[in-house]
């Protein structure tokens, strides 16, 4: 982890009962800054770090990931506290939040590195998504193609794509600069993100409006 991560990480440990411990769970579904933003606002969710995982190139940029050939995904690793949300619950959220349906990338954003997965540390943790999984296909009444992999190394993707949902510095959009947090929202309008997931999932899908 970078340095200001780490310390903050070790300041939200201590705030912890002393026989509670944070987990993780690692996902990907589709532009990492989306999912970021949405599972930010999860009450239980300490924090949500943008990154790559389940290739094999060691250190990969956003360049290299989004240009594909190096198997990454645009993932997220959420650190929660279980005394106030399980991991079941995180899963059923994150899968009413994606259209877990398509195969080859998610909404607008097309290619390997925008499928969604969920990623294992073990049996248990596969045990558990495989669960989610067969309950929103019931729900769904559709095959989901999300697979469930197993945890490898996880990269942290670049300072700027942390929290990119509500920075304030200036980027250049095709309306013209704009704030990053004004990019973000015009960004996930025109993708069609949450517009696919509401027709999808309707009233079940736990973020979009």
């Amino acid at each position: 982890m970078r340095h200001w991560l780490a310390a903050l990480m070790l300041t939200m440990l201590a705030t912890l009962a002393p026989a509670q411990e944070i987990r993780t769970l690692t996902v990907a579904g589709g532009c990492f800054w989306c999912v970021e933003a949405d599972f930010e606002k999860v009450p239980g969710v300490i924090e949500v770090v943008s990154g790559y995982t389940g290739g094999t190139v060691p250190d990969p940029t956003y360049e290299m990931v989004t240009r594909g050939g190096t198997g990454h995904y645009e993932a997220v690793q959420i650190f929660y506290d279980p005394a106030r949300i399980n991991r079941e619950t995180l899963l059923h959220m994150f899968l009413r939040s994606v259209d877990p349906t398509d195969p080859g990338g998610q909404f607008c954003d097309r290619g390997e590195s925008y499928r969604t997965a969920i990623f294992a540390a073990d049996a248990d943790e596969a045990q558990v998504a495989r669960a989610a999984i067969a309950r929103a296909e019931a729900d769904l009444g559709q095959a989901v193609v999300t697979p469930v992999l197993s945890l490898g190394a996880f990269y942290e993707a670049e300072d700027y794509h942390q929290d990119y949902y509500k920075g304030s510095d200036f980027v250049l959009t095709r309306f013209g600069p704009r704030r990053q947090s004004v990019a973000y929202g015009l960004y996930r309008e025109a993708c069609g993100r949450d517009a696919r997931v509401l027709a999808l999932w309707g009233d079940a899908a736990p973020f979009a409006k």
